[in-house]
């Protein structure tokens, strides 16, 4: 499981988390609404280490994240992530981008490779794109190749940071499909999203930020039913 104890983390002199304390458990869809600047996306890439934080702790299956004798690149093995820009490489097919991180970082052979790259592209739906170049792709079918690359790795955890807000409104279905997949399969997964149907939907539990202090945390029925923060109300009433 994830384990958040405590956690602060400022940006010069702004706070942006400002203690956190959450617990995710092994199979869990936790999505996380809020404002722009809430401390969203920053949490999940603390989640993955890709930035340091300041105070408190992050545990994944009992790893300390951001101790100093961690070897984050194997932990981040077990965390798949993808963010809002895919970042695909341009000269290299949708088959050759999912295949890369196989052989590059677990070091897996070719054919293996390209086995676990057709299945994971196949998964998301692609499986006729895999000799096809990124950029002749939409935006919704390069965001699930980004997912296909992520699930390659075979990770433990998937973290989605706003992963449809680039896209134009009819390809956000198809991505947000794959995560309804995801989660069927039972994949633990943190999402960060503005999708309130999706978050209503998917979720076992929706956490709701606000200047960086997580200011609720329910079950999406009483989360969206009966939100009791002022702010969650306000921000509720504003979204519909």
């Amino acid at each position: 499981m994830i384990e958040i104890q405590n956690v602060r983390k400022s940006f010069g002199s702004l706070e942006v988390l400002k203690g956190i304390d959450l617990t995710v458990a092994k199979g869990e869809v936790l999505t996380i609404i809020g404002g722009s600047g809430s401390g969203k996306s920053t949490l999940l890439t603390c989640i993955n280490g890709l930035e340091p934080i300041d105070s408190g702790k992050i545990l994944v299956d009992g790893t300390e994240v951001h101790a100093k004798a961690t070897d984050l690149n194997k932990l981040r093995q077990k965390i798949g992530i993808v963010f809002q820009q895919w970042n695909a490489f341009p000269h290299l097919t949708v088959l050759e981008n999912v295949m890369l991180a196989p052989r590059k970082v677990l070091g897996i052979p070719k054919a293996r490779a390209e086995e676990i790259a057709v299945k994971q592209l196949t998964h998301v739906g692609l499986a006729d794109k895999l000799g096809v170049y990124p950029t002749r792709m939409s935006g919704g079918q390069q965001q699930r190749m980004a997912i296909a690359r992520a699930l390659a790795m075979s990770p433990d955890y998937m973290l989605f940071d706003e992963v449809t807000s680039a896209l134009d409104p009819q390809l956000v279905g198809e991505v947000l499909d794959t995560l309804r997949m995801l989660a069927s399969e039972g994949m633990t997964m943190i999402c960060v999203t503005h999708e309130m149907k999706f978050a209503r939907e998917v979720s076992d539990r929706v956490a709701f930020f606000h200047k960086g202090v997580m200011a609720e945390i329910a079950p999406p029925a009483e989360l969206f039913g009966a939100p009791k923060d002022p702010e969650l109300q306000k921000f509720l009433a504003a979204t519909h």
